[in-house]
């Protein structure tokens, strides 16, 4: 099964997309939004149909100390928001430190600030979808 995975941040949605046999993920792209989540839910759509996924996975962003805050909450929205317009199923997945360990996998390969930049929301996307992929293939 192919899966799409999500990184909802305040500006940006960051998005990958498994392999058809949901093992390895790749990142994809990542969508600018000013929290416009219907327009979001509609992209989404259109890239799931283009790219064959089925389901979604969406980073939920836990505090450290394993509470809920105010992002969290936007992620439970938008994911309601995909299962009642998409009719898809949708997994949450922790989401803590992968805007991290997607820094530090860009500062080890020598990418620029400004590549960085460009390419982390998507990279996070990458992680939490492999992240679950992993736990799933166990």
């Amino acid at each position: 099964m192919k899966y799409v995975g999500l990184d909802l941040g305040t500006r940006t949605l960051g998005v990958a997309f498994s392999d058809p046999l949901g093992m390895i993920a790749s990142s994809h792209s990542i969508i600018r939004h000013h929290e416009e989540y219907p327009r979001l839910v509609k992209e989404v759509a259109k890239l799931m149909q283009e790219n064959g996924a089925q389901e979604v996975v969406l980073g939920l962003p836990k505090n450290m100390n394993n509470t809920l805050g105010e992002r969290a909450e936007k992620s439970y929205e938008f994911k309601k928001m995909l299962e009642e317009e998409l009719k898809v199923v949708v997994h949450l997945e922790d989401e803590r430190l992968s805007t991290k360990e997607a820094t530090d996998l860009l500062i080890r390969n020598d990418t620029s600030r400004k590549k960085r930049k460009e390419v982390i929301d998507s990279m996070a996307a990458t992680i939490i979808l492999q992240s679950f992929l992993d736990k799933k293939g166990r």
